[in-house]
């Protein structure tokens, strides 16, 4: 959930209370007023009944007839929604309502029953009815039960019906007002997501509010250590690269003059014994031819490593003719049934010699991938240099060899390790997809300034 909708729906619940905190405060203030309402037509209707005639017994003793409490004008003034239960003497009770249909259509039954919670009809205002001096009844009034719950409800509805326009209005103007505020919220996660993706990110721009201006600080400050961080680390990456390359070249060159020497006079010998075993001898002879076949095995294998070894010779060949060049010794000396091909566009003079060699190996290495993870009939190697400001290049590996890239962790395995730091140490990037019946590898290194 967004900020700006967490915040207005906190204000809404906020609302929602203080309506219900109101409803409340409405619901007692009306019942508390059909109290008092009660209490005056109590004292109305006794006083009035004092004055009329035909009340109680006569000074002998005699009852005198009851009056017809339709023909008292002053019971019809009792206040609307309001009954009055008139007790004279020994007659029987007689009750009496105004407004019985004067509070409009009643309220929702489940606001009655939310008001009878609070609302105590049985227990009537009384009043004494006092005739020449002393009392000859009483007069009880209270508040009719779906009279009270009515008028309360029609209160409520009006109230919260103007305060509900009013809280959504507020709602809406907060809404408008804080949405310019959050802005700096979105420049800021997407500088954080340019940061994520390896972007180069520049300094945020200051908002004007403290709060955001102080993560914009932080945020500067943060990616200034992270590119120097970033740089630091390229440049130590490089020099180890170097340093791998500088230990493979002696490598190749001991490999060479001491083994390669001893396998030529192994083999020189071996040629030897074949030549001076006699006729008797055969099984010498045939030794001797086996030791000579092994140590031409020896000499293919050490001649492969070696080229595997030694930096190609990127002045005098170029980076494109390296790469046709390893191209040509796949298919020259391969032992799989999968077929090079090379497809290159663009024009590659001028590149820095570290770009050139790093992307060399990248090749190499997603070359040997390709054979060594797979079955390939087909493996296709696309070479391209932009004519843009830094001159990106882009190096493919295509192969339809199967296998299935969402399970490729270019973290663990050591050769797309070695390929994503190689990379990474150039400021490029690595993308590994699906392919038509294969995988895909791709890698962009910008070479120029």
């Amino acid at each position: 959930m967004s900020l700006l909708s967490r915040l207005l729906l906190r204000f809404l619940m906020v609302s929602a209370l203080c309506l219900t905190a109101s409803a409340v405060l409405i619901v007692r203030e009306t019942q508390s007023g059909l109290s008092e309402e009660a209490a005056t037509s109590a004292t109305r209707v006794a006083a009035q009944l004092a004055r009329q005639p035909g009340l109680g017994s006569a000074d002998g003793g005699q009852r005198l007839p009851a009056p017809d409490w339709q023909a008292v004008p002053t019971v019809l003034t009792i206040v609307s929604g309001i009954c009055v239960e008139i007790t004279i003497q020994a007659e029987a009770p007689q009750r009496l309502c105004n407004g019985w249909d004067g509070v409009g259509d009643p309220a929702p039954a489940w606001f009655q029953a939310l008001s009878d919670l609070t609302f105590d009809p049985s227990a009537p205002t009384l009043r004494s009815i006092d005739y020449r001096g002393r009392a000859i009844g009483t007069v009880g009034a209270f508040a009719e039960r779906v009279a009270a719950s009515t008028r309360a409800w029609r209160q409520v509805r009006l109230t919260l019906g103007i305060a509900t326009v009013m809280a959504l209005a507020m709602a809406l103007l907060t809404a408008l007002a804080a949405r310019p505020l959050l802005l700096p919220v979105g420049a800021i996660v997407a500088a954080l997501q340019g940061l994520e993706r390896g972007d180069e990110v520049g300094r945020l721009a200051r908002f004007g509010i403290r709060e955001f201006d102080r993560i914009a600080s932080a945020f500067d400050a943060m990616t200034i250590r992270l590119r120097e961080s970033r740089n630091e680390a390229a440049t130590l990456t490089l020099r180890l690269f170097q340093a791998q390359e500088d230990e493979r070249r002696n490598l190749a060159r001991d490999l060479h003059d001491e083994f390669g020497q001893c396998l030529t006079a192994a083999a020189s010998l071996a040629e030897a014994i074949e030549m001076g075993a006699g006729e008797d001898r055969p099984d010498l002879a045939g030794d001797a031819r086996a030791i000579g076949r092994i140590t031409d095995r020896m000499m293919a294998t050490l001649k492969i490593a070696l080229a595997r070894l030694q930096p190609p010779d990127l002045d005098e060949a170029g980076f494109e003719g390296s790469l046709r060049s390893l191209v040509a010794d796949w298919n020259l000396h391969r032992r799989h049934a999968a077929r090079f091909r090379i497809d290159v566009a663009g024009d590659f003079a001028g590149m820095p010699a570290h770009a050139a060699l790093g992307l060399y190996r990248v090749a190499q290495e997603l070359l040997t991938n390709a054979v060594r993870h797979g079955r390939p009939s087909r493996v296709v190697l696309r070479v391209s240099r932009e004519e843009t400001r830094h001159r990106p290049v882009t190096l493919i590996v295509d192969d339809d060899g199967g296998g299935d890239p969402s399970t490729i962790d270019t973290r663990t395995g050591r050769g797309l390790l070695f390929i994503r730091e190689r990379i990474a140490a150039l400021g490029g990037t690595l993308s590994i997809g699906p392919s038509i019946g294969g995988i895909r590898a791709c890698a962009v290194v910008p070479t120029g300034a």
